[in-house]
């Protein structure tokens, strides 16, 4: 069984086990939080595409750790003007474990 989630602006495809990077989320680590975007269900046999999104699904997860990913580096400079700016970006993230997931 596995479905595709949208969390933060991004698509996941997910199954009951998997451990994943989202978006950083709101809430402390070892909490459940429901993902109820579902917008693909798979059983194994029949396949549910919402339309946008399956009504009455819902996906389970368990926070495991807030963290911040690599430095990205940002540098523009302008050729021959002595120009030269240089600026470094971390993105936060949530690991979570996905648990059930649910339909009606």
């Amino acid at each position: 069984m596995y479905a595709v989630i949208t969390t933060g602006g991004k698509q996941y495809k997910v199954a009951p086990g998997d451990r994943i990077r989202v978006n950083k989320l709101q809430g402390e680590v070892n909490t459940d939080v429901n993902f109820s975007e579902v917008l693909m269900l798979s059983d194994g046999t029949n396949v549910t595409i919402g339309q946008p999104k399956v009504n009455g699904a819902n996906v389970e997860a368990k926070i495991l750790a807030h963290g911040r990913e690599k430095k990205v580096v940002i540098m523009k400079f302008k050729k021959r003007k002595d120009y030269f700016r240089k600026r470094g970006f971390r993105a936060h993230y949530t690991k979570v474990e996905i648990g059930q997931i649910k339909s009606k």
